[in-house]
């Protein structure tokens, strides 16, 4: 049930595209209980969250695609049968493992996913849609200045975020990177630290995550209004001091 989210083809825009919330789950294993999916050029951005975390990119040329990190099956190929339904092959090193069959409700806020393998019964699991479709890097994309009033840092900052134009943005503030949302480290520009970390946690939501000499220094999360208008920054760091540092700031678009 892992490549749930994964189901798309080349061509009009995939309804599946969006948020979705676990309702229920027929399946001896803990199941994530959000996804994501989110378009990128030739391909998605697949994100489940919660007692299992995954987070990859799938082509969507028909072929075999990779997909590391999963214990049961590393290769997915994707087949569209309708609008409204698919089919995903898992694969370990070629060799199938299981199909999953996925359905989509005629008002399309319930995904119904069959989960069939050899010499067990068929897993049923179903998700209940929680926002339309997004593009991270578009919600996130504008001028945004500090709200002086909801935080105790006084100090006035103010943020451009811009699409690159590959799935990823490009940050200026008191530092600056360009850093796609792959869970790769990308180098900063006048940080004192030395890489940053985007991960996707739902199409509202990015954690960021700065090293300095290869170690966890400062860990921010992003959480964008649903009406894109705020955002939210959550921070906990360490100082070369040796301090620890919590806030919270609140931003607003221009």
């Amino acid at each position: 049930m892992l490549t749930l989210l994964a189901a798309f083809q080349p061509g009009a825009a995939d309804p599946r595209l969006g948020s979705w919330t676990l309702v229920s789950a027929q399946s001896s294993l803990d199941p994530p209980n959000r996804l994501s999916i989110a378009p990128l050029p030739g391909g998605m951005h697949i994100v489940m969250s919660g007692e299992t975390h995954l987070d990859f990119t799938a082509s969507s040329n028909g072929h075999d695609s990779p997909a590391p990190g999963n214990l049961g099956f590393n290769q997915i190929k994707l087949h569209r049968i309708n609008k409204r339904q698919a089919e995903v092959q898992e694969k370990k090193d070629g060799n199938l493992v299981a199909t999953v069959r996925e359905k989509l409700s005629n008002d399309g806020n319930e995904l119904t996913t069959t989960t069939a393998t050899v010499g067990s019964a068929d897993k049923i699991t179903v998700w209940t849609r929680s926002a339309g479709a997004k593009v991270t890097s578009d919600l996130f994309s504008g001028e945004w200045t500090q709200d002086m009033s909801k935080t105790r840092m006084r100090q006035g900052l103010t943020l451009k975020i811009d699409a690159d134009g590959t799935a990823g943005v490009r940050f200026l503030g008191d530092f600056s990177y360009t850093a796609r949302f792959d869970g790769k480290q990308y180098d900063l520009k006048n940080s004192r630290n030395d890489t940053v970390t985007l991960e996707l946690v739902d199409p509202h939501t990015v954690d960021a995550i700065y090293r300095r000499d290869n170690q966890v220094t400062q860990k921010d999360r992003w959480l964008v209004s649903a009406d894109g208008q705020q955002m939210t920054l959550s921070t906990a760091g360490t100082l070369e001091t040796g301090q620890r540092i919590t806030e919270k700031l609140l931003f607003k678009k221009q």
